[in-house]
């Protein structure tokens, strides 16, 4: 198949799978706390059935896109993640018990960890330049799904039969069909998904490398001029590269990416070393300061954003008038509120993906998203508790956001002008902002 097509069919498939999680979100919300109900459920059975689809796939991301990075084999760890998407659906559509539908959104959960890999996939195969507008299509995509997904609902809540000896209402419908739904995507993504070529970036252009290629050219990436110096036992000056030294305490006694051989060249056992978290430090890629500020506005838009929704009508009536003034505030509000957002997620994405190594981009991607689901968890619990406090609880909530600017503010430079990790394909400055 050519190469162009392939890449397309791999997009419009990546384009469903975000499309369906969108779907799905909006077809069970609307109809789980009914269907605790009929199981006899505590009210705090429906925070726990939201917060464990988010901390099932807080687990997941991180380690879904460790696999994906070590192997590069996209396509099966996402075959893998949607099976427990299939299952988790079915259970919800069993729905004996309370606890059964609980375990059904934790097993559920699992298979969002699919989207780290995902990302990481886009991070590696698109430019700088495109990045963010494939991650603006993808994300679209979701909300798309959010859109439509209550439409299904009108012909979902008509069902009323039996299927062997489980029932089919509308409540375990919305199951039953996203049950189908993702085993539909499975079939799709074995036919049409393909783990396309690694894209490595020279002046701003694409260049697709294949999988042969790939080696050598990550592992020449330490030095480049290394290989045009022709001087006996000479050293290139880089960054990375320290030269031996007898002093133990000294500066340059720490231990480097690859060890020093004479002559200029390096380590043969060292350079064949194909693991993208070989010699990986997680507090050195993820504690530099352009990074904490990213996944600190991961953690307060997503924590702001889920507490708002958990009692946003409850805030609008707090505010004093007429009905008619009511209801101007609390449609300026929402539209105000729901404007920023496609803009803030697309660039936190984005800027993540570059301030960030890419060999490494999967895990990084399934750290970021696990930071957003803790959010997602905290920020509901936190508002509840403060639902005859809501002044106090919006104060807060100015409060991380002006704190998030000031971040924004005073490192500006590092997040304007940075450079590549020792595990990108190069070692340049550019401009992410």
């Amino acid at each position: 198949m050519d190469p162009r097509t392939k890449r397309r069919l791999t997009n419009v498939t990546i384009g469903l799978l975000f499309l369906f999680s969108g779907i799905e979100y909006a077809v069970i919300l609307p109809t789980i706390w009914a269907y605790l109900q009929t199981l006899h459920a505590e009210p705090y059975f429906l925070g726990l059935g939201l917060s464990a689809f988010s901390f099932s796939g807080l687990i997941a991301s991180p380690i879904f896109g460790r696999v994906s990075d070590s192997t590069r084999k996209t396509k099966a760890i996402i075959l893998f993640a949607n099976l427990f998407e299939i299952a988790g659906n079915f259970m919800y559509f069993m729905g004996y018990s309370k606890w059964l539908l609980l375990g059904s959104r934790l097993v559920a959960g699992i298979g969002t960890g699919a989207g780290a890999c995902i990302f990481g996939y886009l991070t590696r195969s698109t430019t700088t330049e495109e990045r963010a507008t494939v991650f603006a299509v993808v994300m679209a995509a979701r909300q798309a799904g959010l859109l439509i997904g209550p439409g299904f609902n009108l012909f979902l809540r008509l069902c009323n039969f039996k299927l062997g000896p489980f029932e089919v209402n509308k409540y375990t419908s919305p199951g039953l069909f996203m049950c189908f739904m993702w085993i539909i995507l499975q079939v799709i993504i074995i036919f049409m998904y393909s783990d396309l070529p690694l894209v490595t970036k020279n002046n701003s252009q694409r260049t697709v490398i294949s999988a042969e290629e790939e080696e050598p050219l990550v592992h020449d990436d330490v030095n480049y001029e290394a290989a045009e110096n022709n001087q006996y036992g000479s050293i290139i000056a880089h960054e990375n590269l320290v030269q031996p030294t007898n002093d133990m305490d000294g500066e340059n006694s720490r231990v480097d990416e690859y060890q020093y051989i004479p002559n200029g060249h390096i380590d043969d056992e060292y350079k064949m070393n194909d693991n993208p978290f070989h010699n990986f430090s997680a507090t050195k890629e993820y504690l530099r300061e352009e990074v904490v500020v990213v996944l600190t506005a991961q953690f307060i838009t997503l924590f702001n954003q889920t507490a708002l929704e958990k009692y946003e009508p409850v805030i609008f009536c707090l505010f004093a008038g007429s009905f008619a003034m009511l209801l101007t505030e609390f449609v300026v509000g929402v539209f105000l509120q729901i404007l920023g957002l496609p803009f803030v997620a697309v660039s936190q994405v984005s800027l993540f993906s570059k301030v960030t190594a890419e060999k490494t981009q999967g895990f990084s991607q399934g750290l970021r998203r696990s930071i957003g689901g803790l959010a997602t968890i905290l920020g509901p619990m936190w508002a509840g508790g403060l639902t005859n406090n809501l002044y106090i609880m919006l104060g807060v909530m100015m409060g991380l956001l002006t704190l998030l600017t000031i971040m924004m503010v005073l490192s500006y430079s590092y997040l304007k002008n940075y450079k590549i990790s020792s595990q990108c394909c190069c070692c340049e400055t550019s401009s992410i902002i």
